[in-house]
């Protein structure tokens, strides 16, 4: 049996799976390689496979300084595992594909649709054509803007590269920064340059919105009338997770610091928290309630098809409005004018509760295991599970035990609970039949 052979006999959930592990793979190969360490030395197995899971993920949690550890061959590698992970593996090979002048078949398109969490198949290569040209419009606006900061920070072309770095970092919403040497690490030294920080927000709130929600506000514009019934949604749902934060991180968190610098920091911790993992402010100085409010942002994450991972604001959205139905005493679950299908609900609740025995099993292990805290852990595993990045520090001084506990978190964030589902079972469908209904008390 040749390989073409059995890709063809793989569902597509099967092949977007696999394809991460195959660019991960690649990539801690390339990671152990002597040209990718600034010692020269190559960097070991767990450590290359966890920057390489990290990157792939487009997650940010890191066990190596990455200006510092890793030479100029071994950031570009990073950066392309960030691209490539960020798009989607599927979505670039498919890039290459029509780049080629070849035809994407049906199965490449199921597999884009997938991917891209598109409700239909019509139009998906015009979709991945819109994808490319936004992503690339994106990053380099983003990088041209980043420019003349980090010239005159770092020269000209030191400066170029760290532009470009940061803003493909940022729209996939990866975290990855190469700022170890200034101000505390990440972006703290730029916590009120409102040029940087408007920059890398704007980049990361592009990047978490989802492709299929740009097409949908670029084809629509104002006509907030003819948007889809989930660009709703996560419009509204992304406002909700950016000011309400804000609010708190302003209001609770940074009372001692320079007004300025105080609006800046909190606008930027609360739209980084769910996607991306740069930081403007040392988290280690947040409460226990600020440590909390952003391990609930983390797990909630972005929308979908986008380059943010987390539960998706979409099924946030669902159960919160199903437990309002539930408390209206509704037959159906509504909102905005619409009946909800039950399968949007199952899904929901597939999701959540996986995220959450994940999220909180794991968090007991490494607390139990490496004896640290448990809300320090529930920090790390939540920004592992939600491809966040945010970290305390604490992933670094982990046992390997752990440290490949959170690299499985990582690749589940990145490839969805649903696809993992989907990839576990067969092409084969199970036959339909119901079973007699059994009564339970429920409450």
């Amino acid at each position: 049996m040749d390989i073409m052979h059995c890709l063809r006999r793989l569902s597509s959930f099967q092949v977007i799976g696999l394809s991460f592990a195959l660019l991960i793979a690649t990539g801690t190969l390339l990671l152990m390689t002597p040209w990718a360490t600034n010692d020269g030395q190559g960097a070991g197995l767990l450590s290359a496979a966890f920057t390489a899971v990290s990157a792939s993920c487009v997650t940010g949690l890191t066990v190596e300084d990455t200006a510092a550890y890793w030479s100029f061959f071994g950031q570009l590698v990073i950066l392309v595992l960030i691209q490539i992970g960020g798009l989607g593996v599927v979505t670039m090979a498919v890039a290459i594909t029509m780049a080629s002048g070849q035809r994407v078949g049906l199965m490449q398109r199921n597999t884009m649709q997938e991917a891209l969490s598109a409700q239909q198949l019509g139009g998906i290569v015009r979709l991945l054509r819109f994808i490319l040209k936004f992503t690339v419009g994106s990053e380099l606006l983003g990088a041209f803007l980043l420019m003349p900061v980090f010239i005159r920070d770092y020269g000209l072309p030191q400066g170029i590269w760290m532009a470009f770095f940061h803003s493909i970092s940022a729209f996939c919403n990866a975290g990855f920064d190469l700022m170890s040497s200034r101000g505390g690490g990440s972006l703290m030294a730029y916590a009120s340059d409102p040029l940087v920080n408007l920059t890398i927000m704007g980049l990361i709130v592009a990047g978490g919105l989802g492709f299929v929600t740009w097409a949908d506000l670029i084809t629509h514009r104002h006509h907030t009338s003819r948007w889809t019934f989930q660009t709703h949604i996560i419009i509204l749902m992304t406002l909700i997770l950016i000011l309400l934060p804000a609010l708190f991180f302003f209001t609770q968190e940074l009372i001692g610091t320079d007004g300025f610098t105080r609006f800046w920091q909190s606008l930027f911790q609360s739209v980084t928290t769910r996607t991306a993992g740069f930081n403007t402010m040392d988290i280690e100085d947040l409460s226990e309630a600020g440590r909390c409010l952003m391990v609930l942002l983390m797990l909630t994450g972005g929308a979908p098809g986008s380059t943010a991972g987390g539960i998706k604001v979409t099924t946030a959205f669902t159960l919160f409005m199903a437990m309002l139905s539930a408390l209206a005493m509704k037959r159906d679950v509504e909102c905005l004018s619409r009946r909800m299908p039950m399968e949007a609900l199952q899904h929901a609740l597939a999701i959540f509760m996986m995220y959450l025995f994940l999220f909180m099993g794991t968090s007991l292990f490494i607390s139990a295991f490496d004896h640290a805290s448990i809300l320090d852990c529930m920090l790390e595993t939540s920004s592992a599970i939600g491809t966040v990045g945010l970290s305390i520090g604490l992933t670094e001084k982990l046992s390997p035990v752990s440290q490949v506990l959170l690299m499985f978190l990582m690749y589940f964030g990145r490839v969805g609970a649903l696809t993992m589902i989907y990839a576990l079972h067969s092409r084969k469908s199970a036959a339909a039949r119901r079973l007699p209904e059994g009564k339970v008390t429920i409450g």
